[in-house]
């Protein structure tokens, strides 16, 4: 059996200064570690329960098959501060059929990001007899 004590996300950016600024002071991600050294030294900010790990250079951006999902407390401060702080919004907050409510963005490379908010009465965080 494999006992994971710690996962992370790595994304490779074509512009790695460009999605540190996107995550660090853009998004207000909190750093866990930096290491090495020069424009592509690596930054890992925490992710709530993970981390994302942004390192290293890719020629090409990231598959579109890649998506980050976070969750946050309040969706709508989100967009505000995320508006005010010139972050591109892809779709503003909107409840879905499922309950939840997404916001959606996408940092520099392109890659998918839903901000999520899961209200207090849904089956995710209440299940009523149970």
């Amino acid at each position: 059996m494999v006992h994971v004590l710690s996962g992370r996300t790595l994304l490779r950016p074509t512009d790695p200064e460009r999605s540190r600024a996107f995550y660090g002071e853009q998004l207000g991600l909190a750093v866990y570690r930096e290491f090495g050294t020069g424009a592509d030294r690596g930054t890992v900010y925490f992710l709530g329960g993970g981390f994302l790990e942004v390192s290293g250079r890719s020629d090409t951006p990231p598959s579109p098959a890649i998506r980050l999902w976070m969750q946050v407390e309040d969706v709508a401060s989100a967009h505000e501060e995320l508006v005010a702080k010139g972050v591109e919004i892809v779709r503003p907050p909107l409840r879905e059929p499922w309950g939840l409510i997404e916001m959606w963005l996408a940092d520099p490379d392109g890659t998918p990001i839903v901000l999520v908010e899961v209200p207090a009465e849904h089956p995710l965080r209440y299940r009523p007899g149970i």
